[in-house]
């Protein structure tokens, strides 16, 4: 009996990796075997890259809003306690962008929790 070797599915499975190693420097993108390794651990870090973008999304929005509040000779912690306190809920991405990009409104929003 004759060998077989399945050359369409091999191919196709080697362009698979070669693609998705497309732009890998060297020969990261060309040899099928280093392309292989680089793919794989790529996608391990996608994994854990999710994750840490979330991370790193709220320690900006937490910034933006110290800064915002600091203007107004109040701290982060102080003005998050308040507003939880006042039963007013908005999100800190939210509040990053108003303290961002509309300093009037978060001024209103420490007279309504402060005063």
């Amino acid at each position: 009996m004759p060998r077989s070797t399945n050359a369409v599915s091999s191919k196709r499975r080697r362009k698979k990796i070669l693609k998705s190693a497309k732009g890998y420097f060297g020969s990261r993108s060309k040899v099928y075997t280093v392309a292989k390794n680089a793919v794989e651990k790529s996608l391990l870090y996608s994994f854990s890259g999710r994750k840490n973008k979330k991370r790193k999304f709220r320690s900006l929005w937490i910034t933006r809003i110290n800064s915002g509040v600091r203007k107004y000779g109040k701290s982060y912690s102080e003005f998050m306690k308040k507003l939880a306190e006042s039963k007013i809920n908005i999100n800190r991405k939210f509040l990053s962008d108003i303290s961002m990009n509309n300093t009037d409104i978060l001024k209103q929003i420490i007279d309504i929790i402060y005063f």
